[in-house]
């Protein structure tokens, strides 16, 4: 039990780490504008104070080197008629290297933030919706059991919410806003469904309890299967996978740091962590699911990225399809691969969508048909984003080269030991080419060729230091393996006993799908400078040659036509049964019961007239009647009255005698 009066030094460090952010949220959102400083301050020594403590908690697991590293404190939380909820925290391996990546893209962006966002008018209120977004991510990181993970899991979806849709007087924020939060919680409600299924079939909230009721098959299966997907469920939604990835080119909307906070490094690898956090839950058949939806989700979005204007939305589609490929890695075995992935994925994408913000900050649009030639005007931004672009293609020695080629290893070694699923592998190596296109595509229009509008040319000019001190720091973690020599440390650390392949084939799969990874990714670039740069095809014949598939790439697919289409259809067809319902049903009971009511009333009334007004009124009439005869004798002669008497006597004295 966690002794609150008497906490040791690691459980103190964590309840800062979490807790610090909470209170900046506080008091930023309760009187902000009345600090004596500015406001950005608090929330910036907040989150800098649990970057600090999780870097300390990282070296201290480093020195161990210890994989088997796990410490989980509790307390009971929640305790009626036998139902139990403990809350407490679980620091593994995995857990350090999450708060590090967590605290330190969100330490960055709120630096950024003081530049990008100054003279909102809502300036106090971003950064408490920062702090409060960093607080929920890191209790989601830290939590121990399954129910508090979903309470921290809705925080994190709210809190994006408040940040996407910040600038809410805009329709389109507004709307992107609703639209990220319910989408996601349609994944959210399969979550939940999920989580119950674990804790009715094996009674247990925590992590821990529930991997040992796995491993002793209290819950086996189909039924664990089932409930693996429907928690997988969550992970879709919040990790932005296909069918409900629509949510998060909308969420560009919101203010850029937002755009790197959230939708590169943290709320939508929520579900990436979530499923590397359940790892020993998900069964062959849900791992099986995983691998492909992770595969296709790479795939759908790198192509519908090849096509769009906005650099931010390119870059969203970017991460749809790069978190496809933590699910692609993850489902395919290569646990340490999906969450290298996720580590490097992290700081490349952080920094692109940072110098997209830069750029955006620069030139007042987010069009790259409106840029060019800003590598003059801009070279840190340009060489920034240039390391970010060669990290996120994969190009060695870039830190996305290494986890890449680890999914892509992972990935291949599945589809030789399971020939009928090598579909995934073939997403995942033409997703390599997709990328390399489309970000050098992004790259050129941006800041190679000449200015398509001298307007924004000559105004442009390269953003503060507050602005650019970040950009360099995520371009040198862009490097970061090779000063830390290679991802041996992670991949010794972060390992999961659930999955072994043969090692020849693992060999073979390595070389194969790196030297693969590399051919691709490069032709990508060739083709893309051979388009853009050095235009020896013109990219508008092109489109105007595959019409039909480029109008398809532009509209997205239709999916969010199809899915408007379908919510109208089931909205209608709702209406239209509720409608017959409350017509035959509803009405059929009232109206009925009316009908009843007045054949009722009516025959009650003939009942009311022919018997007890009969039998009133009989009365009546045979007291008047009574009354009509009985008058007769009160003549007022006396001598009558007196023949009367004399008369009932006789009578009285005759029938007395006989």
């Amino acid at each position: 039990m966690l002794n609150l009066l008497n906490i040791d030094p690691v459980s103190l460090t964590i309840i800062t780490i979490v807790f610090a952010p909470l209170i900046s949220f506080i008091v930023l959102i309760l009187c902000g504008k009345k600090l004596p400083f500015s406001s950005h301050w608090l929330a910036i020594i907040a989150i800098i104070i649990s970057l600090i403590l999780s870097l300390v908690l990282l070296g201290h697991i480093l020195f161990l080197d210890n994989p088997e590293f796990s410490i989980n404190k509790y307390f009971t939380w929640l305790s009626i008629s036998g139902f139990v909820i403990s809350h407490g925290y679980l620091l593994d391996n995995l857990t350090a290297v999450m708060l590090v990546i967590v605290t330190l893209v969100a330490s960055l962006v709120t630096i950024y933030s003081v530049g990008y966002m100054h003279g909102d008018k809502n300036y106090n209120t971003f950064f408490a919706y920062l702090s409060i977004f960093a607080f929920s991510m890191l209790g989601l990181v830290v939590t121990d059991n399954i129910f508090i993970l979903y309470i921290t899991w809705e925080l994190v979806g709210l809190s994006s919410y408040l940040l996407i849709g910040f600038w809410f007087e805009k329709p389109e924020a507004a709307y992107a806003g609703k639209k990220a939060f319910i989408t996601t919680r349609v994944g959210d409600v399969g979550m939940f469904i999920g989580i119950l299924l674990m804790y009715v079939n094996t009674g247990a909230t925590s992590y821990i309890d529930i991997f040992n009721s796995v491993k002793n098959n209290t819950i086996q299966g189909n039924l664990l299967t089932i409930a693996g997907i429907l928690i997988f469920m969550g992970a879709v939604g919040k990790s932005a996978q296909f069918p409900l990835h629509v949510w998060l080119p909308d969420a560009m909307e919101g203010p850029t740091p937002v755009s790197a906070l959230i939708h590169a490094a943290t709320m939508v690898a929520a579900g990436v962590y979530m499923v590397g956090r359940l790892y020993p839950i998900f069964t062959p058949d849900a791992m099986l699911v995983i691998t492909y939806i992770g595969g296709f989700t790479a795939f759908l979005a790198a192509t519908i990225a090849l096509v769009q204007r906005d650099i931010k939305r390119v870059l969203a589609y970017s991460t749809i399809s790069q978190l496809g490929y933590m699910m692609l890695g993850l489902g395919s075995g290569g646990y340490s691969a999906g969450l290298l992935h996720l580590f490097t994925h992290a700081s490349f994408k952080a920094l692109l969508f940072l110098c997209s913000g830069s750029v955006i900050h620069s030139v007042h649009t987010q069009d790259i048909f409106e840029m060019g030639n800003l590598r003059k005007k801009m070279p840190i931004t340009f060489i920034t984003f240039l390391i970010g672009t060669f990290a996120l293609c994969g190009i060695p020695p870039f830190s996305g080269f290494f986890s890449k080629d680890a999914i892509l290893s992972s990935a291949l070694a599945f589809a030789i030991t399971n020939p009928k699923h090598f579909i995934p592998f073939l997403f995942g190596i033409s997703t390599a080419f997709l990328t390399a296109f489309y970000m050098f595509r992004a790259l050129y229009l941006t800041f190679y060729g000449k200015p398509k509008d001298h307007h924004k040319f000559e105004h442009a000019h390269e953003s503060p230091p507050v602005m650019t001190i970040p950009l360099v720091i995520f371009s040198i973690l862009c490097l970061w393996y090779v000063v830390t020599s290679g991802d041996s440390w992670f991949q010794r650390l972060v390992t999961s006993n659930k999955i072994h392949i043969d090692h020849h084939i693992e060999h073979i799969a390595h070389l194969s799908a790196t030297f693969l990874s590399l051919v691709f990714a490069i032709s990508g670039i060739v083709l893309a400078t051979l388009f853009y740069l050095k235009p020896l095809f013109s990219p508008q014949k092109t489109a105007e040659r595959f019409q039909i598939i480029y109008n398809l790439l532009v509209k997205k697919y239709y999916l969010d036509e199809i899915y408007l289409w379908l919510i109208r259809i089931l909205i209608f067809t709702f209406v239209y049964l509720f409608t017959k319902f409350d017509l035959k049903v509803i009405d059929g009971i009232i109206d009925g019961s009316a009908k009843t009511t007045a054949d009722t009333s009516f025959e009650t009334v003939k009942f009311d007239n022919a018997v007890v007004d009969g039998m009133v009124n009989g009365v009546a009439d045979g007291t008047f009647d009574f009354g009509n005869k009985l008058r007769f004798i009160q003549t007022g002669q006396v001598q009558f009255y007196l023949s009367l008497g004399l008369g009932f006597v006789l009578f009285v004295i005759l029938w007395r005698l006989i």
